[in-house]
């Protein structure tokens, strides 16, 4: 029976004619083709009409289109395989044969630039694979030739010195040392712009991380710095809170004063209602409070002037007396319930050494509210006698004859 077909014996594709061996043997390489009796399939697709060769093809094309039904028309297209060729192509062939038919066309191993070629063998390759690669590449560059070897790597025949026959045996191109040169330099400047335009990426790539980390740590530094401004603003709320129910306490405690005193006088209770409209309160503290502490404030100003004239050759002794009935002050105004405060024993040395030796330190303390209690012996503030205006008035003095340097001098 005669073939219906043409079969690659290095693939085992089924072609229907000469042409599509050609094409095959031009794509792939392959050259090795026989004549089969097994006939392409040609299956017809029912729904589109789409040929397929193959049933793998046909399955493929129900997957991708949903198409099931196929219709066989392979007999209706077989014909015997034709291996005649045009009757130029064989007058062609009769004429090359007539010369060659009488003895084998002798085959020799392409010519390809030794240089090239000791190149890639320096590199580790075989010199059959590198002559193949340099002959299949065009015979022109190194990379070209590389290339090649890369691409086809898994082909049976890589490691087998290739062979043409003589009447086509492929003349090397030699380059002059000249064009050497220059092809070096055109493939060294095409690495350097490589390299040149991938240092310009990764620096692009550097500064943009820079801006971002910058950026996050400007708006970190941002919300730390509104956080503790509201921090702030929330602590000067509170103490501002706390000084006025400190006040508040104050007033209540004077009115209950007030009260107390009038029920032991037998005088009637004052109506808060009634009272109230007549003498505000912020009136009455405007009128009254200035007064006290001024007269204090001179009593004061003598009491500490007269106590540094009279200690007037220890400068370093008046500094110390001065310095501890600040602090005795300070802590009586900003502690007012704490009783520790407010009580100052008369006999203890450091107290003696500092202030009670000293002329005037006692009598200053007195004259800010403190009283001698239990037979003399402690220096008391009693709590309904926290007065802060006088207090204040004491800092404020002490403060002016520790800072001024002409302070009793005159």
């Amino acid at each position: 029976m005669a073939g219906v077909s043409l079969q690659c014996g290095d693939c085992g594709t089924l072609l229907r004619s000469v042409e599509e061996a050609q094409e095959h043997a031009e794509l792939t390489k392959h050259s090795n083709f026989s004549e089969s009796t097994e006939a392409v399939l040609n299956l017809v697709c029912s729904s589109c009409g789409k040929p397929c060769r193959s049933k793998t093809e046909s399955e493929l094309h129900t997957k991708r289109t949903g198409h099931t039904e196929f219709t066989d028309k392979t007999l209706e297209a077989v014909k015997p395989i034709s291996l005649e060729v045009a009757k130029g192509d064989a007058d062609m062939e009769e004429a090359d044969g007539a010369s060659s038919s009488n003895q084998p066309e002798e085959m020799v191993v392409p010519e390809v630039d030794q240089k090239l070629l000791e190149e890639l063998e320096g590199m580790g390759f075989p010199k059959a694979k590198a002559t193949r690669a340099l002959h299949f590449s065009g015979n022109v560059s190194l990379e070209d030739a590389v290339n090649w070897a890369v691409e086809h790597e898994d082909d049976a025949d890589i490691e087998e010195m290739p062979k043409v026959p003589v009447n086509r045996k492929t003349e090397a191109p030699s380059l002059s040392p000249e064009e050497v040169k220059i092809k070096a330099q055109e493939l060294r400047e095409r690495a350097r712009k490589k390299k040149e335009e991938e240092d310009k990426r990764m620096e692009r790539e550097r500064e943009k991380e820079r801006i971002r980390v910058s950026k996050e740590l400007l708006e970190a530094k941002r919300i730390e710095e509104e956080n503790e401004r509201k921090r702030l603003l929330a602590f000067r709320k509170a103490e501002k809170e706390e000084e006025r129910r400190a006040r508040e306490k104050i007033r209540q405690k004077l009115e209950e004063d007030k009260a107390e005193r009038r029920r032991k006088l037998g005088l009637p209770p004052v109506d808060p209602d009634s009272a109230k409209p007549s003498t505000p309160v912020v009136e009455e503290k405007k009128s009254s409070l200035p007064v006290r502490p001024a007269t204090k404030a001179d009593h004061m100003r003598d009491c500490l002037r007269s106590l540094k004239q009279n200690h007037k050759d220890d400068e370093a002794k008046v500094k110390t007396a001065f310095n501890t009935l600040l602090t005795y002050v300070k802590n009586a105004a900003v502690n007012p319930n704490e009783e520790k405060f407010r009580k100052i024993r008369l006999t203890n040395a450091t107290f003696q050494a500092r202030v009670g030796a000293l002329k005037g330190g006692v009598e200053f303390l007195e004259l800010c509210g403190f009283e001698k209690v239990e037979g003399g012996e402690f220096l008391f503030l009693p709590r309904d006698k926290v007065d802060m205006a006088v207090l204040s008035s004491a800092g404020t003095e002490l403060n002016s004859a520790i800072n001024n340097p002409f302070f009793g001098v005159l």
